[in-house]
């Protein structure tokens, strides 16, 4: 998609050519979808049809030349008719102009404040189950129009009176109805071919045609009616706080689902993001249009823009041209419009609003536990209305999220050798000072604790309660090693640090890298005084116990971040690179390379050594190591890292002191005899610190030139398809250095 310059009116060539190739098909297809939607809202908000109408002209040229989206539609909502009809009811429909007229201005105003992302803070569970809520209310009260009869003033009245309705039915109007969503039905079954033309237009078609051929008794839409009415939009009369809210009902709702539709939007195409600021402003200045020339309320729909991308839209010119052709037919041909049965377009009504409840939305939720606000939200607005509807749902998602963010959890457990470990996470405040104290004091008396603090607050209620009870249990005879995980919460408050706001900065988990050594030493970091390192039993090697701690930390801390990225790896490997490096403990391959799972393919031996192809003794782990990683898993980067202090080199060097007794050794290392003979003849890489540091690096120019000796090696080389790097890491200064050859140097990274 071609991204939307700023220079948005100035026309160039290219950008005529693209207007007539993509936007103008796509308009034609948007103008097609619109014109039905915009008279069906128009029917269910209560207003005149040609209010419909002149929303869709406004939303389509007005907020397609003003908003922030490059594709967006915008045009009367679904979601605002609800709120519509019960203003007509209260304050009639010329006062209801007025009323989205100063909505408008209030939604210019946010937009010149820029608080437009503020509107995204509102939970997506209560906007959608707004809506839901809103497409149930509309399909009930329709359902009566589709059956030959009246809506009722309330959702429950039409649920009531809907049996009586049923038995007493208009058998033409129900033909009309049931043909009406039998084609919207089957619409999406049909070939793509076909569904290129839009199913609602073709449903009414197919309805206006059957009724007329038919000579069927159902009632006509009178446009001409709704356009002699016309007036000026004129002030509300009555409470004004009622009507102050009403302005803020609109003027927010409006708002909010179009700020959430450009969301939508932008993960449809490729084109430049929305300016949500300038998509308010824009938004603003088409309802004070709207509402001036007597129109519905406009907001973004995403019915409209999302028809709009897939038909090939690539600026904001398919928009405003779909505004022109809704005016174009409303002026030239709005007597075909007499043709439409009124229950159609009840039928149609009927059916986006069964399509507003979107179990999709409800399938995205459930991962996040916030049905429950979807679900009341929709109830709320069936039976109680649309702005108490939202109240109570807004009230549930900040009470969940209160309980969400107040949540602690406290896990202890007797580990085999009698110490107890205790997992504290979430946010400790003083709702979750009771489970905290309660788990804590059933740790029997004078054991010992490693305690485990995984949380991001901490306030000073929790703060006590920890560190009453863990001076209480060391005046036991107790031991207590607390360890926090992420912020230093506990840390600080303990020195008497201020701790909020001015906490200090997130610290990153900084003790995971450390040997098992370290953390057995007792040793305790500066950052870290109140930080105790895990205790090993003494007596006996500490491998194993070392060993088994790390497997549960790994559970604990790191399996939980990294195993969503290693189910989606399970099935296969698809590494970027070949790291030959050597065994050494010392070095850490995804430690010196920042990397993680799945980028390198590793391969690990004394000395980082390469045999070359047909020497002797053969070894044919290298070489299937290499032919693997090249022709199966495709890498595109072989390096060889080497190291200071070299065990392998230092033995190469001594010829052949330090491997008496060690025959394998021994002959392993005759393949770096070649590693040898170069640095004899006084070759050198780079700078470095004696001979053993010099031996170290010629041996990785070395083994580049062996892998070149693999047939499939140096043909993607010559191609250009393989890199081969040379690396060397400086133990002492912990520094990465890049070996180059030819010309041999060496550089840090």
């Amino acid at each position: 998609m071609e991204t939307d310059t700023k220079s948005d009116g100035l026309f160039t060539v290219g950008r005529i050519a693209s207007v007539l190739r993509y936007d103008l098909p796509a308009s034609l297809v948007v103008f097609l979808v619109a014109l039905p939607l915009s008279l069906g809202i128009a029917v269910a908000s209560g207003a005149p049809l040609a209010a419909g109408l002149i929303a869709g002209v406004v939303g389509g040229v007005v907020a397609g030349l003003l908003g922030g989206s490059v594709v967006q539609v915008s045009g009367p909502a679904a979601g605002l008719s609800l709120v519509v009809a019960d203003l007509v009811m209260r304050y009639g429909w010329r006062a209801t102009c007025m009323i989205t007229l100063l909505a408008g201005v209030l939604q210019l105003l946010l937009g010149v404040c820029r608080v437009a992302r503020s509107a995204l803070a509102v939970s997506p569970a209560v906007v959608h189950g707004m809506l839901a809520g809103v497409g149930v209310v509309i399909a009930l009260a329709q359902l009566h129009v589709v059956l030959g009869g009246n809506p009722q003033r309330s959702a429950i009245e039409n649920l009531v009176e809907l049996p009586q309705q049923i038995i007493h039915n208009h058998t033409h109007a129900v033909f009309v109805g049931l043909l009406t969503i039998t084609v919207l039905v089957a619409w999406t079954r049909l070939p793509a071919r076909v569904r290129a033309f839009p199913a609602p237009l073709a449903a009414l078609l197919a309805a206006s045609v059957t009724a007329w051929a038919l000579g069927w008794e159902v009632t006509r839409i009178d446009l001409s009616a709704s356009l002699d009415s016309w007036a000026t939009p004129i002030w509300p009369t009555g409470d004004w706080h009622g009507i102050i809210a009403a302005v803020l009902i609109v003027a927010l709702l409006a708002g909010v689902e179009s700020l959430l539709c450009s969301v939508a939007v932008d993960k449809l195409h490729e084109g430049r993001r929305s300016d949500l600021d300038r998509e308010l402003v824009g938004q603003g200045v088409a309802n004070m249009v709207t509402g001036a020339l007597g129109g519905l309320p406009v907001a973004g729909v995403i019915v409209r823009s999302t028809t709009n991308v897939r038909a090939g839209a690539r600026s904001r010119w398919s928009t405003v041209l779909h505004g022109v052709w809704i005016l174009l037919f409303a002026v030239g041909l709005g007597w075909m419009i007499a043709l439409i049965p009124m229950e159609a377009l009840a039928a149609l009504l009927v059916f986006i609003g069964v399509q507003m409840v979107n179990m999709g939305h409800l399938r995205n939720l459930r991962g996040h536990s916030e049905v429950p606000v979807y679900v009341v939200t929709m109830a709320g607005v069936v039976l109680l209305g649309l702005a108490e509807g939202v109240l109570v749902g807004l009230g549930l998602a900040a009470l969940l999220a209160l309980r969400r963010l107040t949540r602690v959890t406290v896990r202890a457990t007797a580990e085999p050798d009698g110490r107890w470990h205790v997992v504290i996470g979430g946010s400790l405040t003083f709702l979750g000072v009771p489970t905290l104290t309660s788990e804590l004091r059933a740790i029997p008396p004078g054991a010992s604790v490693d305690l485990d603090l995984n949380i991001d607050f901490m306030d000073n209620a929790a703060f006590e309660a920890i560190h009453n009870w863990r001076h209480e249990h060391e005046r036991g005879g107790g031991s207590v090693d607390i360890d926090e995980i992420h912020d230093e919460w506990y840390a600080m408050a303990a020195s008497g640090a201020r701790v909020f706001p001015a906490k200090t900065p997130p610290l990153a988990p900084d003790r995971w890298w450390l040997p098992w050594s370290h953390r057995r030493s007792g040793r305790r970091s500066a950052r870290h005084p109140l930080v105790a390192t895990r205790h090993v039993p003494r007596g006996g090697s500490p491998a194993v116990p070392d060993l088994l701690a790390g497997a549960r930390e790994f559970h604990l801390r790191t399996a939980p971040l990294v195993r969503p990225l290693l189910h989606g790896m399970a099935r296969g490997q698809e590494p970027s690179h070949l790291f030959i490096t050597c065994a050494d403990s010392r070095i850490v391959p995804n430690l010196i390379t920042a990397s993680g799972p799945g980028d390198l393919f590793t391969l690990r031996n004394l000395g980082n050594l390469v045999p070359r192809r047909g020497s002797a003794p053969t070894d044919d782990s290298v070489a299937a190591t290499i032919e693997y990683a090249t022709d199966a898993l495709n890498v595109r980067t072989i390096t060889v890292c080497g190291h200071s202090g070299c065990g392998a080199m230092s033995a190469l060097l001594s010829g052949g002191e330090k491997t008496a007794g060690l025959p394998a050794l021994g002959r392993w290392l005759r393949h770096g005899n070649h590693t040898l003979a170069r640095f004899i003849e006084g070759e050198s890489a780079g700078e470095d610190e004696g001979p053993l540091d010099r031996l170290c690096r010629v041996n990785v120019i070395q083994q580049l030139e062996n892998l070149r000796t693999y047939p499939q090696v140096d043909q993607l080389f010559r191609a250009g398809h393989l890199e081969l790097v040379g690396m060397y890491f400086d133990i002492g200064t912990a520094r990465v250095h890049l070996l180059e050859h030819p010309p041999i140097a060496s550089r840090p990274l």
